[in-house]
């Protein structure tokens, strides 16, 4: 990777820009506008949201004032877990592209498993009208969020359309090995959310001497490293220094021996929200 604009390729051909900008806890508005003006100034093409984030309004008030072909411009939203099920599914979705201002999305994912009760009924049936929007092509892409692999096997059982991709939890001390290499062994991509840990990392003092050999902040050196781990990182920032620091990750490379030194750090840094114990 050599660019913003350069991508993955997905399991269904579709190309996603390598690096995109998360707009988790971005208050809607004024900030949330501005911000995501900015990192398309700067030169991202892939924005990341979702209806629980409450301001998908302010993110399609940002695309459509940026100028910018929004057949340039990667888009994803997530299904809040109120409205799993196949016809809450298929409104939801249409509110997500009534809010956003669009008429396609490029990816949609299901942003938290179903783990109670009835749950691979209601995950299968929230991804039969995932697959239905994607054979409309009103969406270019499918896929989940936050699914380990005993989530992803009962679903990948039923379904037609494989899951493209897996957005987790995962940054320098919480690599989720086992999701990522099942991840990985099926093909889906996996999209790093809080790859700077949500800033509880970045004053590591083993991160910050590694980053200093390279002349980067800790907030770069963990972005490389994603990309790095063939990783897709969501960096979140409202802050302009930042947004353009985040960006600036491609002329330098981690060697294999740093590499190693980071992929073996203890857990540090988590969230602690485990999808099989999360009550919302």
């Amino acid at each position: 990777m050599k660019s913003l604009k350069d991508q993955f390729i997905l399991n269904n051909g579709v190309g996603i820009p390598c690096i995109g900008f998360g707009t988790w806890q971005t208050h809607a508005g004024r900030v949330a506008v501005v911000s995501v003006l900015e990192a398309l100034e700067t030169g991202y093409r892939h924005i990341d949201t979702a209806a629980a984030y409450d301001n998908e309004e302010s993110i399609g008030e940002a695309i459509s004032k940026s100028g910018i072909n929004r057949k340039n411009i990667f888009v994803t939203s997530k299904l809040w877990n109120s409205n799993r099920g196949y016809d809450t599914t298929l409104r939801a979705f249409d509110e997500s592209l009534r809010k956003l201002g669009l008429d396609y999305l490029d990816l949609y994912l299901i942003h938290w498993p179903a783990t109670k009760d009835d749950w691979r009924n209601q995950n299968n049936d929230t991804w039969r009208a995932f697959e239905k929007l994607y054979n409309e092509k009103r969406i270019r892409s499918i896929g989940v969020s936050n699914f380990k692999p005993h989530h992803l096997k009962p679903l990948m059982e039923k379904a037609e359309i494989m899951p493209a991709v897996n957005q987790i939890e995962f940054h320098p001390g919480l690599m989720q090995t086992e999701t990522v290499e099942f991840c990985k062994k099926n093909n889906i991509l996996i999209e790093a959310w809080s790859p700077l840990g949500s800033g509880r990392i970045l004053n590591n003092p083993d991160l910050i001497k590694i980053a200093e050999k390279y002349n980067k902040s800790v907030a770069q050196l963990c972005i490389k490293w994603c990309l790095q781990n063939n990783v897709l990182p969501l960096p979140k920032s409202i802050t302009i220094e930042r947004i353009h620091e985040n960006a600036k990750v491609f002329d330098f490379i981690i060697s294999s021996q740093d590499m190693d030194r980071i992929n073996m750090m203890p857990h540090i840094g988590s969230s602690g929200l485990d999808p099989d114990k999360i009550n919302f």
